[in-house]
């Protein structure tokens, strides 16, 4: 499996991602927004684009569809239950679903419920697995549930799904935000050294060039994941006093989202 990452260099921050076969050059495309780039991609690799796949419904993932389509004649691919809200799907996905690309490349799609109540991750099984994973979990960050999703069903997906996924699966987002990731990580567990030291890397580098994480990097740097440190309870007991002494792991989650919301 071969992966490219297009920079979007757009305000919305959007990465896109072109997964090809080695044997045939047949590519899948991942949100391609800027669809232009993605195309340029493709011909500079010698790939030709077969397929897309959107995460979510969300305009900021789906408006090159069209574009696309019409300079590949590729066949689009989404959650069945946002297929009619993004328009011209050819394939409906659902739980446990697999997208081939050519004859090598099986990505396996997750039902992944949270930024939206229709949301797709994809996942690579292989020797470095890897995870496409939209809006749903981002480097050092969640996602947020502002436009159709929920923090409760966002809070399950990382607990029954993401963070349970081989330590070292690679993730691969919908956009780039790692910087100020971090810094709610640091606000909310100022004595983690890991994230501050991937901070400093953080603020020099070009967004093209953002690293790229694994899910056990995730679990030392990403608060999302740390439900259970003593520090970011302390601290978000600071914010909420009521959830008291030893609150649940959802409870941490959803007031650090909420949290996040106004960060």
């Amino acid at each position: 499996m071969l992966i490219e990452r297009v920079w979007s260099a757009n305000p919305y921050r959007n990465f896109h991602y072109l997964i090809a076969c080695p044997e045939t050059g047949e590519a899948l495309a991942i949100d391609p927004l800027e669809w232009r780039l993605c195309l340029d991609a493709a011909q500079a690799k010698g790939w030709q684009i077969t397929q897309i796949l959107n995460t979510h419904e969300h305009r900021d993932h789906t408006g090159g569809n069209a574009g696309l389509v019409g300079a590949t004649g590729a066949k689009v691919l989404a959650h069945a239950a946002a297929a009619s809200r993004i328009g011209g799907v050819d394939r409906g996905l659902g739980k446990g679903d697999i997208v081939r690309v050519g004859r090598t490349v099986e990505l396996e799609c997750l039902d992944t419920p949270g930024h939206t109540l229709a949301h797709i991750c994809l996942l690579a099984r292989s020797d470095q697995p890897a995870l496409f994973c939209g809006d749903t979990l981002f480097n050092a960050g969640a996602g947020n549930c502002h436009n159709g999703g929920h923090p409760q069903q966002l809070y399950e997906t990382f607990v029954t799904q993401l963070a349970r996924l081989p330590e070292q699966t690679r993730v691969f987002p919908g956009h780039e935000y790692l910087a100020r990731n971090l810094e709610f990580t640091l606000d909310r567990e100022p004595d983690n050294a890991a994230a501050r030291h991937l901070l400093q890397s953080a603020r020099g580098q070009q967004p093209a060039q953002t690293a790229i994480t694994t899910l056990a990097e995730e679990k030392r740097i990403n608060t999302f994941f740390r439900l259970q440190s003593p520090t970011v309870i302390a601290r978000l007991r600071e914010a909420f006093p009521d959830i008291g002494e030893q609150p649940d792991a959802r409870t941490v989650f959803l007031k650090l989202r909420e949290l996040r919301n106004g960060w």
